[in-house]
């Protein structure tokens, strides 16, 4: 579904993901930040619905593809940038971005799931330190490490708007969680509070919308509102870290973990055929006695 504003928005339904669009009026340079493919866990069916409406938009509206970034390895949901520099890398040679941590996180899971693959970065074509910087068209990207949730976690700062990845959720829905291999409430609560120092008006928009209770589909707040009205935020970083910890501890693990995190170590490239010329992913096996 898109939603024509400042940014153009597509949702994932799915995976309640959001995914923005960025674009230069001037120029026409854009960038897209987390593009979600389509996954059927039964079937192991891979497909790129929303992922081809978005590549068509940015033909119709002539639009040119410079960037496609990620707030970092997503357990949610599979990226579908690969997917999308590869349909138009004919027209668009455009580059995979994310956070130098990534590095750090492929070692991880490398390890977990029995992976050959180098954990360099690669295939990311840049890897961004806190508080790199690079053009879209006249504006200014500047890149906001918040490790917390994961090591590899940035933001991207764009003309008074934050694309905030999973730090923040809307108020009613808190902040990310903290359990995942690297991650940290203490230095969630610090990268937060580097976010909520900039000015009461900036505009932060989200990356995911569960919608609890059954509210409308909501996409974006400001500093001064998450500052206030933040359900996690209702104290001192010791209160955020007990309240993050203890809520970490009654979480299910996310329905797509595995699939998710190996696709998206390598912005979405998919694993080396086998001998019978298929793809395979790993499911670590946890045994109850």
């Amino acid at each position: 579904m898109h939603y024509g504003s400042a940014h153009s928005l597509f949702f994932h339904q799915q995976s309640a993901t959001l995914c923005y669009l960025v674009c230069c009026e001037s120029t026409k340079n854009c960038l897209l930040i987390d593009a979600p493919a389509d996954f059927d866990m039964p079937s192991g069916e891979l497909s790129f619905t929303t992922a081809n409406e978005i590549i068509s938009y940015i033909k119709t509206e002539q639009l040119t593809l410079q960037w496609l970034l990620e707030t970092h390895a997503h357990a949610d949901h599979i990226t579908a940038a690969s997917y999308i520099k590869q349909q138009l890398q004919d027209t668009h040679p455009c580059k995979l971005g994310t956070g130098e941590g990534i590095t750090q996180v492929q070692q991880h899971f490398s390890q977990l799931y029995n992976l050959d693959m180098p954990c360099n970065g690669e295939p990311f074509d840049a890897l961004f330190a806190d508080k790199a910087q690079f053009q879209l068209g006249d504006y200014t990207v500047d890149v906001i490490a918040t490790p917390g949730h994961t090591p590899d976690s940035v933001c991207f700062h764009i003309d008074g708007n934050v694309f905030v990845g999973d730090t923040f959720f809307m108020p009613d829905s808190g902040t990310a969680r903290c359990d995942f291999p690297g991650g940290s409430a203490s230095e969630l609560y610090d990268s937060l509070q580097r976010i909520l120092a900039f000015p009461d008006d900036t505009l932060l928009w989200m990356c995911h919308d569960y919608q609890p209770d059954g509210r409308p589909l909501a996409n974006k707040t400001t500093v001064k509102e998450q500052r206030e009205q933040n359900i996690h935020l209702k104290g001192d970083k010791q209160r955020f870290i007990e309240t993050r910890e203890g809520r970490d501890a009654t979480l299910a693990v996310p329905k797509l973990l595995h699939p998710s995190i190996q696709l998206n170590i390598r912005a979405g490239q998919y694993p080396s055929k086998t001998d019978t010329q298929q793809h395979y992913l790993a499911i670590p096996l946890t045994v109850l006695l």
